[in-house]
Formats: C-alpha cells, sequence, structure tokens
C-alpha cells in the first residue's frame, strides 16, 4: 500500500490534496519522493517565510530540543518570557498570550473581547464578509464566508458581517452591544484583499468612538509577509489586538495574541489557557525568526515584492483573461474570468508551486528569500501556463 492509499485508509478526509508527497525542503525549495525539485511560492501557506529549513532557526530549535521540550505553564519558562518580551518590543506596548495556532489566538482575542464587554451587555462582533478567521466554533462563526458555515449551524451567536472595504456598512451595524471589530489587513482565503489605509482608519475612530476593540488578525499578514514586520505598520493604525502565527515560529506550530497594555488586566487566572502554548522549542524558533527579520532584510523582500508585481501586471496587460493584480509585499493575487485549478495544476507540472483561493485567484506566497531570478522563473513559467492554455 502506497502513502497515498495510506492516507485515503487512515486519516480522516478533510483536505483535498494534490497528487504529491513531499519529502525534504530548504529555503525556497521542495523536493518530492522521487526527488523532483520545485520553487515553492507557496511556503506552507505562509509559513516558512523566512525559508523551509532556515539554518539559524533549525540551530536555536537543536539548541533548545537538548535542554527543555516542554514543561507545564505551571511553572516559569526563559524561552516563553524572552520571546513575549522580544515581540511586544517589535509591535506595540502591552502583554502577550501564547497558543499553539492561528485560531487558538483568534480564540483568545474572542474571549478577551466578549469579557472586556460582558459587565455592560456587550457581546456582539463585527467581522467581514471574504474573511477568515479559522476552523474552530468560535473563529469559524467569525469568518465570514458561508460556505464554511454549512452543516456545523448553530453556530456561536452575534458574529454580524459588513462589506469588506465599507466603513458605512460597518457603522450601521454598531449596536449598544458591539464589543469589537475583528479585520484582516489583508483578506488572505478570501481572495487576497488589500485594506484600504482610509478604510482601517475609519474602524480605528469607530472603536474609539464607541469605547469598542480593534482586532487585527495578522496570522497571515505578519511577520514580515507584506513588506514590513507587521502589516499594521503600512496603515499607521495600531489594534488594541493583534493576533499571529503560521510564520511565527518558522515552522513550528505557534500562535500568538498581542493585547494592549490598557487591556492586560482584563483576563486573570483560570480565565484562558493553553497546555501546549509557549512550547519552548518553538519560542526558541520564533526569537530567532524575529532576528532574522530585520530592516534590512524586510527592504530586500519589499523590492522583490514590487519587482514580482510588476512582472505578474505585464501579465495583465497582455492577457484579458486576467481581471486584475493586488496585494502587498509578498503577498499577491492574480483573479482569473476563469477557475484557475488548471493553471495551479500546470505550474506544478513545470516545477513551481503556487495556490488558488476562491476558484478564481492565483494566490503567491514565496519565501520571502526568493530573488529576481526565482521570480523570473515564476513569471515564465505562468507566461508559459497562459500561453498553452490559450485563454
Amino acid at each position: 500500500m502506497n502513502l497515498i492509499n495510506e492516507e485515503h485508509t487512515y486519516m480522516l478526509q478533510t483536505y483535498k490534496r494534490q497528487n504529491l508527497v513531499l519529502a525534504r525542503a530548504k529555503d525556497k525549495y521542495v523536493w518530492d519522493s522521487r526527488g523532483k525539485k520545485y520553487l515553492d511560492f507557496f511556503s506552507g501557506i505562509s509559513v516558512s517565510n523566512v525559508g523551509h529549513c532556515n539554518p539559524r532557526v533549525v540551530a536555536a530549535i537543536r539548541r533548545q530540543a537538548g535542554k527543555l521540550i516542554h514543561v507545564s505553564n505551571h511553572y516559569y519558562v526563559e524561552q516563553q518570557v524572552q520571546f513575549a518580551a522580544e515581540l511586544v518590543n517589535a509591535s506595540f506596548p502591552g502583554q502577550v498570550f501564547l497558543s499553539s495556532s492561528g485560531a487558538e489566538a483568534n480564540e483568545c482575542a474572542i474571549k478577551l473581547a466578549r469579557k472586556r464587554g460582558h459587565p455592560g451587555g456587550r457581546y456582539e462582533i463585527i467581522s467581514f464578509i471574504n474573511s477568515f478567521h479559522g476552523r474552530t466554533l468560535a473563529t469559524l462563526s467569525a469568518t465570514g464566508q458561508m460556505k464554511f458555515h454549512k452543516g456545523f449551524e448553530p453556530l456561536v451567536p452575534k458574529f454580524r458581517f459588513a462589506p469588506f472595504n465599507d466603513l458605512a456598512a460597518a457603522k450601521k451595524l454598531i449596536t449598544g452591544k458591539t464589543a469589537a471589530i475583528i479585520v484582516e489587513p489583508v483578506q488572505g482565503e478570501g481572495g487576497v484583499n488589500p485594506a484600504s489605509r482610509e478604510f482601517l482608519k475609519g474602524l480605528r475612530a469607530l472603536c474609539d468612538r464607541h469605547d469598542m476593540l480593534l482586532i487585527f488578525d495578522e496570522i497571515q499578514t505578519g511577520m514580515g509577509r507584506t513588506g514590513t514586520l507587521f502589516a499594521y505598520q503600512q496603515y499607521g493604525v495600531t489594534p488594541d489586538i493583534m493576533t499571529l502565527a503560521k510564520s511565527l515560529a518558522g515552522g513550528l506550530p505557534l500562535g500568538a495574541t498581542l493585547v494592549a497594555k490598557k487591556l492586560q488586566h482584563i483576563f486573570t487566572y483560570g480565565d484562558h489557557g493553553s497546555t501546549f502554548g509557549g512550547n519552548p522549542v518553538a519560542c526558541a524558533a520564533a526569537r530567532e525568526v524575529l532576528k532574522i527579520l530585520t530592516p534590512a532584510f524586510l527592504a530586500k523582500s519589499r523590492a522583490t515584492g514590487a519587482y514580482f508585481r510588476h512582472g505578474l501586471e505585464a501579465l495583465v496587460r497582455r492577457y484579458p483573461c486576467i481581471k486584475e493584480v493586488r496585494g502587498r509585499g509578498l503577498m499577491l493575487g492574480m483573479e482569473l474570468d476563469f477557475p484557475g485549478k488548471d493553471i495551479v495544476q500546470f505550474c506544478l507540472e513545470r516545477g513551481l508551486i503556487i495556490n488558488c483561493t476562491q476558484d478564481r485567484v492565483l494566490r503567491f506566497l514565496p519565501s520571502l528569500t526568493v530573488t529576481r531570478h526565482d521570480v523570473d522563473t515564476a513569471l515564465k513559467i505562468l507566461e508559459d501556463a497562459w500561453q498553452t492554455s490559450k485563454k
């Protein structure tokens, strides 16, 4: 029985996988079980931002694994405290809750918003259409894509949805029971839709006016993905709560909920917890990731992102079937006027890994270590795809 058959036999069929068995990875490349090499422009859904198996991250993991792999959160853990301090110093004043995933980070944010609003009977949270915040019951309820809700009703109540980038619509949803607004600076799973500066600034103003919390879900946009360490830094808008995960620990599972200083008293002992949250090995890896993401590193990735976007926009001008290119930094999407799955398969066969979301949006999330040469390689394969499909 081969591995694919065994997967079908022994694992719940929750993933529609491509017919590819990956065996190893290094920097921006992965190799399959037959030894074929692929240029990875998906990075495990924006997890390997500093490259697959980054040697500095691997060394940090090895050092820590030889000392302490796990300890209960009943005790103080040096790597947790040091990482939390470094994360706060790299963002905004506050405190951190560490978990194991993005969904858990958002769960923490939702619980904190509800607890803060509880004395005044405020529990409603405004989210946005085409958002994606996770697959636990609460984060699924916060997700503005009804296709993910089917079969799991009734969901957690009192999440209300406005069109993305529509400030007036969000304002109309505010009631005396509204506790918070949760938003992605760039919607990822929703089709790589960037928020406008005016929209996020308007949400900040609404939250200040109505004493609501502004939550930025930076699980996909954080850790350099959009060209700055965190996307909020490009907008001039600081949230009350920021959630992080994915690339936070260079490939190990780690989530973080960063809470502004004014809110650090909301949770008390026993209000929230996580057995594996703040795992020492993951925290050691995350500390090294933060060290790698220097201003010079981020400036280089921004330049590469601009170069890649210019190349994608050149394709738009040549092929009418491409509607537009959008995104920030090295988080880019190309919307088509036809389903993109065949383009994804063509690229895979040519040694390029990309993704398609929302059926018609090709999504590009390469490692931040990619070069102009790598971009040229990807653009050539995409050009061949259009030529072959004759779209």
